[in-house]
């Protein structure tokens, strides 16, 4: 597969009738739920049946479960995402009637136009922020549009047409499409390699974001903690761009200090304002957090408010979200799927456990982490296989499952084992179960009071909180 074709965006009003090929996927029903409220006639098929379907329904949307040539038949717009094959027969039809092909960020950055556009990129981090800048804007009143990466534990919704002049949308570098955003401020979150199977190498990935920095009309904020994103400020400055910078280096404009964990909330203070505490655990949400504050204050907005709204950010879903209590043992799940992502998760489950912070509404912790990973596309696995083991070495016992390939077909060698095999634990305490439906119990039978589990991966591995849950309870 290879990087999108980048194209002119084209206003939302001139797309005509838009029909989306895999529409619930989280980005391609985001931005369907959002044509759909404007009046913009909605079509889209996916695979299979879920609750996304029937919700875009409802919506009004003319919804197909698999897909078919005759499904594109009306429509003057098909949107598409690099998951979608060439053999698909909706893209196949739509090339051969010659319709309007837009790959979906491009969808992304019509619904944006005529907006204030505040797109927030990075290699981790982007939804969470994405996600509480939404969050703190509403609580102020602002009432933004959004289009994010996972739903908002608020709202139940990754997208929305707000009536405010704002609008956040998640911008996604994993196939260099963010470049077709024109945001008027951006937020880089951090520059670090991966998608090496589109990118070929991290120099590529560097680049790509100094393009995407090129493309902001306004104010870049950036992290100084990050050496990749730090590299973009002076690039930006010599546009004429404001550049304000976030973290915890001393340097930094809006600085976060005395970041202090509480189980699952964080406290930290920012420099020159005041205190803020958080109801989502660990030190990068902290970080996170600041780059809200950056961006909100240079927007105008009373420091006070804006930590209030961060107060009332409870997270999104799939980012450290807690799925139930069992025997003492409490079970989350997050989407994390590149070592930088385990690694900042699995120190915040530290924080947890350490700082004998409950589930809500449920019991205290005090004992060990359990991390349940399932790495996400072959390539990222043989890419990051060495890495990924050092960052599960942060848990205390550890279940491998095999590889969710997604787009990617197999590759010999490239199997769940080869991370596995890396993790720097005794082998008692490292299991590779290739075998998807045997993880509940056999976790349920390691687990005990006081533990917590995180289900981490970008796959399927999110289902099986619930069974875990499950096994717990018939212990």
């Amino acid at each position: 597969m290879s990087l999108v074709k980048l194209v002119d965006p084209v206003p939302a009003a001139d797309l005509g009738r838009v029909h989306l090929i895999g529409i619930g996927g989280a980005g391609m029903s985001g931005i369907a739920r959002i044509l759909l409220k404007r009046g913009v006639a909605v079509s889209g098929s996916d695979a299979r049946v879920s609750d996304m379907l029937d919700e875009l329904r409802g919506l009004g949307a003319d919804i197909h479960v698999g897909h078919a040539a005759s499904h594109v038949k009306d429509v003057d717009t098909v949107v598409v995402s690099t998951a979608i094959r060439d053999s698909n027969p909706e893209l196949g039809e739509a090339l051969r009637r010659n319709l309007r092909i837009i790959p979906r960020a491009a969808a992304l950055a019509a619904v944006m136009t005529g907006r204030t556009g505040i797109a927030v990129a990075g290699t981790h981090g982007k939804t969470t922020t994405s996600s509480m800048l939404t969050v703190a804007l509403q609580k102020c009143g602002e009432d933004p549009s959004y289009c994010v990466g996972g739903r908002l534990v608020t709202t139940g919704l990754g997208a929305d047409d707000g009536t405010g002049e704002v609008f956040v949308a998640e911008a996604d570098e994993s196939d260099g499409s963010f470049l077709m955003l024109t945001p008027d401020v951006a937020i880089v979150t951090n520059v670090e390699a991966d998608h090496l199977d589109n990118y070929g190498d991290p120099q590529a990935v560097h680049e790509s974001f100094a393009r995407f920095a090129e493309r902001v009309g306004s104010i870049l904020v950036v992290c100084a903690d990050d050496p990749g994103a730090a590299a973009l400020a002076p690039l930006a400055r010599a546009r004429g761009l404001e550049v304000v910078t976030y973290g915890e280096a001393p340097a930094a404009d809006i600085r976060t200090v005395d970041i202090v964990p509480r189980g699952l909330e964080v406290e930290f203070h920012v420099a020159g304002h005041g205190g803020v505490r958080l109801a989502v655990p660990g030190r990068h949400n902290a970080v996170n957090a600041t780059a809200v504050i950056a961006v909100a204050l240079r927007l105008g907005l009373p420091f006070d408010e804006v930590r209030e709204g961060l107060a009332a950010f409870t997270g999104a879903k799939r980012r450290f979200e807690a799925r139930g209590e069992a025997g003492g043992v409490s079970v989350y799940d997050s989407y994390a799927h590149h070592p930088t992502e385990l690694t900042a998760d699995l120190r915040a489950a530290r924080d947890v456990v350490s700082g004998g912070g409950p589930l809500r509404g449920g019991p205290l912790h005090g004992g060990r982490v359990i991390a349940v990973f399932q790495p996400h596309l072959y390539s990222r696995t043989r890419f990051f296989a060495a890495e990924f083991g050092a960052a599960l070495g942060l848990a205390d016992e550890v279940v491998v499952l095999d590889v969710y390939g997604a787009r990617e077909d197999p590759e010999p060698g490239v199997s769940g084992a080869l991370v596995a095999g890396k993790v720097p634990l005794p082998s008692e305490r490292v299991v590779y179960a290739p075998e998807r439906a045997s993880v509940p119990a056999l976790v349920a039978a390691r687990a005990r009071p006081g533990d917590i589990v995180l289900t981490m991966g970008a796959g399927d591995v999110t289902d099986l909180g619930p069974r875990i849950v499950a096994e717990l309870s018939a212990k």
